[in-house]
């Protein structure tokens, strides 16, 4: 066998069904053509090596499958990466204004600062967002933004400006100007209308510096393990916000693999919307990196419950259009993935996939739900029935208080259900929902999962609904991969599958559970090919990818 290179003395997990114990042996693996060639030993993989192979001493380090996230807004993200502020793991306000004065300095004349969304009052120790005096102390030239999710955002006395919210005598359309006694704008803000003021008052970048961010933001996620994301779409998301995501692509940089959910962009216009992508692009059409999957997550805007924490029904006609658009989906052969958190939504969904399966066998074409925070049992097995999966992710992290209020405390105890889920047999697929409605560290996510903890320092949800660690690992690789079809080839490091794997700086399945969200990568390897490298491993980048020729 010729083998292009060989990692020893590490400490391998495989994933799949293989507990992480279950195979104390495993301390190497080589790699041949893109793919796993072999797991053993040290001296079963050294065995192999030949001429011209690579051997990468591990010192001990955990390797395991290449994380893959089963939601994050990735797309729409990446243009503007680079320009704006990530506060992941940021501990307090002071911590918060220090990464915007240290932004100011390099910033030129009317530049603006931001952090939109990622973040939250909750991760603070002093449990709140800054404030605009202590924006315009640390920033009184530059216009700041900061988004707290999709909560509220606070805006400096520049960026009132700027954005002309200052100027603005009602409220927009969506959104909601918080004012003082006399009238004046505070700078705080809510709701979509609002924020769009201010991020359409931002100047659009050059196609050139889109692709840069977007590639700087792959080599950031590669920096936590991640070697996939399945995007799925969300608001705001029409054919010319995948330009920056394509560019990139065609000019072989695109080291991380990408799976695509194309939705709805104008209300009252979903079904002609997204039935134009289904007659003009094809599920799975693409290559290794980059592919069309299914439809979803905004499949139709009255079908869209947000956070679940605002009383919301789904109409009789945003219904019938729902079923319309999910029986034209599976006519065509694509999956569909739904934004759906409260289980009165869940149940009008599954009646139009019901209806739809009638006709149209939905087993097999992979639906999913994304979030599935109240779902019931009942509607737990009519999922079973359907062949249809659930992507978690960990939006409650940040926002369990403002969920318990909602829903009460008993509620949050089964949110989600998790163990309902697996003991059905119901595919559950791990994610982040990020960048805005979440942090983008996979680690976090899989803390909540662990631990169902939220920032605030409260576990809400009960003993039984949380997973160990090799549970929430395998949903975040091989749970993820069957999203797209593809749990056979990614997600484990059985022979034969890519060569996606991740080597840890910290031993996720033995440091104590509060330590989780600060694992990093050392090494993170896609097709083969090291796509990021750090500390004692750093080595020169391998990534090489055919261009696609023109046309």
């Amino acid at each position: 066998m010729n083998v292009d290179a060989i990692y020893v003395n590490g400490a391998v997990w495989p994933g799949g069904a293989v507990p992480a114990d279950a195979s104390p042996g495993l301390s190497a693996l080589a790699v041949a053509h893109g793919r796993i060639a072999a797991l053993g030993s040290d001296q079963e993989i050294s065995a192999l090596a030949g001429p011209g192979c690579r051997v990468v001493d591990l010192a001990g380090r955990r390797v395991i499958p290449g994380l893959i996230d089963g939601h994050i807004h990735a797309v729409r993200a990446g243009p503007s990466w680079d320009h704006e502020l990530h506060w992941t793991g940021m501990p307090d306000v002071p911590g918060a204004l220090d990464s915007i004065r240290n932004a100011a300095g390099s910033c030129q004349p009317g530049e603006w600062i931001r952090a939109v969304g990622g973040w939250h009052p909750s991760q603070f120790s002093e449990g709140r967002s800054p404030t605009r005096a202590e924006l315009d102390e640390v920033c009184p030239d530059n216009p700041v933004y900061v988004q707290a999710l999709y909560e509220h955002a606070v805006l400096n006395s520049a960026a009132l400006r700027a954005s002309g919210v200052g100027r603005q005598e009602a409220d927009p359309p969506g959104g909601v100007i918080e004012r003082d006694s006399a009238g004046r704008a505070t700078g705080r803000i809510s709701g979509l209308g609002a924020f769009s003021l201010c991020l359409d008052a931002m100047p659009r970048r050059t196609p050139d510096q889109e692709r840069g961010s977007t590639a700087a933001m792959v080599r950031e996620l590669h920096a936590t393990g991640l070697t996939g994301l399945v995007d799925p779409g969300g608001f705001g998301m029409p054919p010319a916000r995948y330009d920056a995501l394509f560019e990139l692509w065609r000019h072989g940089e695109l080291t991380m693999r990408l799976r695509l959910f194309l939705s709805a962009v104008d209300p009252g216009r979903e079904y002609e919307q997204l039935d134009g992508w289904l007659r003009h692009a094809q599920t799975r059409f693409g290559d290794d990196m980059l592919r069309f999957l299914g439809i979803g997550e905004v499949v139709h805007f009255g079908c869209h419950d947000f956070e679940g924490l605002e009383p919301f029904d789904i109409s009789d006609d945003a219904c019938a259009e729902f079923e319309r658009i999910s029986r034209e989906t599976a006519r065509h052969g694509w999956p569909m993935h739904v934004h759906a958190v409260l289980d009165t939504s869940i149940d009008r969904i599954l009646d139009c996939w019901e209806r739809v399966h009638a006709e149209i066998p939905l087993t097999g074409l992979r639906f999913s739900i994304a979030h599935a925070d109240r779902i019931s049992n009942r509607n737990i097995g009519r999922l079973r029935a359907l062949g249809a999966g659930v992507v978690l992710d960990d939006h409650l992290v940040f926002k369990a208080e403002a969920s318990q209020r909602a829903w009460g405390e008993e509620a949050m105890r089964r949110a989600p259900p998790v163990s309902d889920l697996l003991r059905a047999g119901i595919p559950v697929s791990a994610g982040t929902d990020a960048t805005r409605a979440s942090s983008y560290s996979p680690w976090l996510s899989l803390w909540w999962l662990v631990t169902g903890r939220s920032l605030d320092g409260a576990r809400r949800r009960a003993g039984e609904h949380l997973l160990t660690r090799e549970q929430a690992l395998r949903a975040y690789t091989t749970g993820s991969a069957w999203l797209s079809f593809e749990e056979s080839d990614r997600g484990h490091l059985r022979p034969g599958a890519r060569a996606d794997f991740a080597v840890l700086e910290q031993d996720y399945f033995a440091v104590p559970s509060e330590d989780i969200p600060s694992i990093s990568a050392a090494l993170t390897v896609v097709g083969g090919a090291t796509v990021h490298s750090a500390g004692t491993l750093a080595e020169p980048a391998s990534w090489a990818m055919q261009v696609p020729e023109p046309g």
